[in-house]
């Protein structure tokens, strides 16, 4: 009776644990079909809502400004109701372009607030499509709650520029404040085994010093001096105050905001930085006035970015010749690696593909990364260099950053185009290596063994290095510099002695680069596309971004995301989040240099 009676309690529970799965099941598929039912009605809402005449392009950038997007979470996009807190360069650069020239579109508004961040030469290039659309006649006006010194760049560019009355310009200048781990490594009783060519390749000091060297220090100030006279002169060129102005506003702002009480927006209407003072819902009046708004919506009468780019790229008649871009954005890691990073293997794939299309007549890499792994960036420049000797002309275009690796990749082009305020150069290369015997010690832990040879178990954290095996890591890294300074003088017909010079680690601004023969020409994204199309006799193409392939979830995720035209919610981050981003960063590099020879070309100098 009793094993009946445990039966009949064990068949209960699994046909209770069999209505519980069966529940999951159900609601999973439900997620799944209303997810479903979204996207199809948003695809469908894009059709029935084209772009009306008379509106005016709406340009809310929101999170970061990057060249490579990645695809939401569907489970946080869920949560959120949100996309990705990015937007891509080539979107807002194309719908610009685009919206000049169409006759549906009046004027171009900008709203700043959901910006996190941008590099300054991307913020540039912007700029000109900016003013590639003034040169339309059509107007520009831009509005923010408040602004950060990147978000005030981007609206400076417009014909009228209103802010919130309890708003503020934040304009401070550029700096470079690192966190060196040195102190806590020491309490922890880690060693960080160093291996460097270059007395400016400051790459490593977070990690070994407790402070800024003179070296990184004297590089620093030049290169955020030219960064900060290149932001200066592009809102100087916009708006009715000169760079010598703007340097006087900021270096006596306390006093100058003193005498007018504290009020920021005060201080920045009288000093020209704005035109007016409006509220939201009066600048929301505002837009109305200027362009109308549709019978069935109290809304201004505007258009998204992203329901715009889907209603250009539907009516779109594509070219059968191609130019292919392929994106270097992100640390260089070697392997397979998601978008964000720059996997070797990943990026080379992708420029095989390139290489292999017989559509694709040219290439532009488009590089925006610090570098990482030697290993990796030579396999990427390598793969450059065959789609060169497939007979297909290369442009390498920098954007913010493609300093270090980012440069070596760049090494395999035809030509080389950075924006003046690229951060490029950085020539040197370093090695790493930690040594955690000490905390082992101390939690009482030994290591100890036999092997084959002195070399044998060297490369072992747990163990201190070997004076030998040392020795062996500066030899390879020293090799790996003179190599990288060959290279560079190889590809931009320099003796090694002129390179000697502007290597060592020294960091340079585009402007700067072209200066020393680093680079060729000054110019974004779509001047490196047209010099693309002039080496391969192009008149009528169409530009193609090779990505890394997405599966089915994410083609769909994507298409919802651009067809939606919704951008986040919400203002960009605060200064604690940068700051603590930018540790956890400092820290999370450790983990993911990967480079199977411990050589690294990276360069610690993202752009301001």
């Amino acid at each position: 009776m009793g094993n009946e009676k445990r039966g009949w309690i064990l068949r209960m529970l699994s046909g209770v644990w069999s209505a519980i799965n069966g529940l999951r099941r159900v609601v999973a598929n439900l997620v799944f079909l209303a997810l479903l039912v979204l996207v199809l009605a948003l695809l469908f809402a894009e059709h029935r809502a084209p772009v009306h005449d008379g509106s005016a392009l709406l340009l809310r950038p929101a999170g970061r400004l990057v060249e490579q997007g990645t695809v939401a979470d569907p489970i946080n996009l869920l949560k959120q109701g949100a996309s990705p807190r990015q937007t891509t360069l080539r979107d807002v650069l194309e719908a610009v372009d685009a919206a000049a020239d169409d006759a549906r579109i009046r004027g171009l508004v900008i709203e700043t607030d959901a910006l996190d961040g941008a590099g300054l030469a991307k913020l540039q290039e912007v700029a000109e499509a900016i003013a590639r659309f003034r040169a339309s006649g059509k107007p520009v006006l831009a509005w923010g709650s408040r602004f950060t010194q990147g978000q005030y760049l981007l609206a400076s560019q417009a014909d009228e520029l209103y802010m919130a009355p309890d708003g503020f310009v934040l304009a401070h200048g550029f700096a470079n404040y690192p966190t060196y781990f040195k102190g806590l490594f020491d309490k922890l009783g880690v060693r960080i085994n160093v291996f460097r060519v270059g007395s400016y390749k400051s790459a490593v000091e977070p990690y070994t010093r407790e402070d800024m060297s003179p070296q990184d220090r004297e590089a620093s100030r030049r290169l955020l001096g030219a960064l900060w006279s290149e932001w200066r002169d592009t809102v100087a060129a916009r708006r009715p105050i000169s760079t010598g102005e703007l340097d006087a506003l900021v270096e006596g702002y306390p006093a100058r905001l003193a005498a007018v009480a504290g009020d920021a927006a005060r201080l920045a209407k009288d000093a020209g930085l704005v035109d007016g003072l409006l509220t939201a819902d009066q600048w929301q009046a505002l837009l109305i006035e200027r362009f109308g708004r549709l019978d069935d919506e109290p809304r201004p009468r505007q258009t998204a970015l992203g329901v715009y780019l889907a209603d250009r790229h539907g009516a779109l008649e594509l070219a059968s010749d191609k130019i292919a871009v392929v994106a270097v954005q992100g640390a260089i890691v070697d392997g397979e690696q998601p978008p964000g990073l720059a996997g070797g293997e990943t990026v080379a794939k992708l420029l095989r593909q390139a290489r292999e299309d017989d559509s694709v007549k040219a290439l532009v890499l488009r590089v925006d990364s610090p570098g990482g792994s030697v290993f990796a960036s030579e396999r990427i420049r390598r793969e450059v260099d065959l789609v060169r000797q497939a007979g297909k002309p290369v442009i390498a275009s920098m954007s913010s950053v493609a300093a270090s690796g980012g440069y070596w990749v760049s090494m395999g082009a035809d030509e080389v185009w950075a924006s003046p305020s690229t951060v490029t150069g950085s020539i040197g290369i370093f090695g790493m290596f930690p040594d955690v015997s000490g905390p082992m010690r101390e939690a009482g832990l030994a290591v100890d063994g036999v092997g084959t040879s002195p070399l044998a178990g060297g490369l072992d954290p747990r163990r201190p290095l070997s004076p030998e095996l040392s020795s062996a890591l500066q030899s390879t890294i020293e090799h790996g510099y003179r190599r990288f300074v060959g290279l560079v003088a190889g590809a931009r017909s320099l003796d090694v002695t002129a390179v000697e010079r502007v290597a060592q680690g020294q960091v340079w601004t585009g402007a700067q680069a072209l200066e020393h023969g680093l680079v060729d020409h000054l110019g974004g994204l779509r001047e490196g596309i047209e010099a693309a199309a002039a080496r391969a006799s192009l008149t009528d193409y169409q530009v193609t971004w090779i990505e890394p392939g997405l599966n089915a979830r994410d083609r769909i995720l994507a298409r919802l995301i651009r067809a939606s035209g919704v951008a986040p919610d919400g203002v960009a981050g605060t200064p604690l989040q940068g700051w603590l981003g930018q540790a956890l960063e400092g820290v999370g590099q450790l983990a993911r240099w990967n480079d199977p020879g411990n050589a690294y070309a990276h360069c610690l100098c993202g752009s301001p």
